[in-house]
């Protein structure tokens, strides 16, 4: 029998050859389970009005309720095929992990103990937030720095609890903890007089405090406690899934600073904006970067509407939630808020994980 020889580029290029082979059969699976099941998985909350919260239909509506809306719209080609699963703040992380879900977009705050030690993929901020405290008007408290030897409400699994603690602690104050699994639970009690204190992110605050029985007679205290990036997470071992979900904020985002809306994306279809043109598929080839069509802004756009659209008609002053723009608010405009810029450039070389080694084995010949 004859031997074969292999030498080192050989060998080398027939690991990357099976390693690039396993990673394609991986790298889209999430976005394949999505269209084979015709509809997106989603974990949203057990009920905060503005953000994720259903009607007595059962129809689903909030800010984060439209971003699932916008994926759903660039993969499946329509807003509507979503599946909505509320998740307690404990439970939240597993049900992603274990694929139950496809994303979780559940005022969940980006930190770096959950971006690095869950394998987890934290794809963007939809919401900049901050701790805060609600109380009766009737104690006549005006500052958090009079919170002394207080009960306290707060929901379980959070960095809220945490955040409660540090602040407690650094100013020298006293208070009991009043812990519930459900956010529901937790204003229920406050409400119910059970606990002196309510605490929660600040929009969380400004949504639960519409589910009191008198919301006039709460107040939120001025100061904020923490800082609380509020976004969208995906499992971390798929990176076509995290760009595409990435992506679809960041096309809500960019449209508002566009100036493109629901009302006017068509007529904006014969425009002479390069950077409109590139938004709506109508120059370059985003779709085909993120496996989808090229028309996937587009449909983003024409369906859910761009970011401003959504903070208005959900959390903004003439809502319930009544909240300012704030830092929420484009980086045009006082905020911190923008999308990352696109790039049309040919990057079909950079693309390719077999580039490095093809050059290496025909530089050895």
């Amino acid at each position: 029998m004859k031997k074969i020889r292999l030498n080192s580029f050989t060998v080398l290029a027939f690991v990357v050859t099976f390693l690039f082979t396993t990673f394609n059969a991986n790298a889209n699976q999430t976005r394949e389970n999505v269209i084979k099941r015709g509809s997106l998985n989603c974990g949203v909350s057990q009920g905060v009005p503005g953000f994720s919260n259903a009607d007595a239909s059962g129809k689903w509506s909030g800010i984060d309720v439209d971003f699932y809306r916008a994926v759903a719209a660039a993969v499946l080609g329509d807003a509507n095929k979503v599946k909505y699963t509320p998740l307690s703040a404990k439970d939240r992380f597993e049900v992603l992990k274990a694929g139950d879900i496809d994303v979780l977009a559940r005022n969940t705050t980006w930190t770096l103990s959950r971006d690095g030690g869950l394998a987890l993929d934290f794809i963007g901020t939809n919401f900049y937030d901050g701790q805060g405290f609600m109380v009766r008007k009737a104690a006549n408290i005006n500052s958090a720095k009079k919170l002394n030897n207080v009960k306290v409400c707060v929901e379980t699994g959070t960095t809220t609890e945490l955040n409660l603690r540090d602040y407690f602690k650094a100013n020298k104050l006293k208070y009991e903890p009043v812990a519930f699994t459900k956010s529901d639970e937790a204003v229920a009690a406050y409400d119910s007089g059970r606990c002196d204190v309510y605490t929660t992110d600040k929009s969380g605050l400004a949504a639960n405090r519409t589910k009191t029985k008198n919301p006039a007679d709460h107040i939120i205290l001025p100061e904020t406690i923490s800082k609380e990036p509020l976004g969208p997470v995906v499992r971390g071992n798929d990176e076509n899934w995290a760009n595409i979900t990435r992506w679809a904020l960041n096309v809500m985002i960019e449209a508002e600073e566009l100036g493109i809306t629901k009302a006017n994306v068509d007529t904006l279809k014969s425009t002479d904006n390069p950077a409109i043109k590139r938004l709506l598929g109508l120059e370059g080839e985003t779709g085909k970067n993120l496996s989808l069509s090229n028309e996937w802004s587009y449909n983003i756009i024409k369906q859910v509407g761009n970011y401003g659209e959504s903070y208005e008609a959900n959390v903004g002053p003439k809502t319930p939630v009544g909240l300012g723009r704030g830092l929420n608010q484009l980086w045009t405009k006082g905020g911190i808020l923008y999308a990352p810029p696109r790039s049309e450039e040919h990057t079909s070389e950079l693309q390719s994980p077999c580039n490095l080694v093809c050059r290496l084995l025909l530089e050895k010949k």
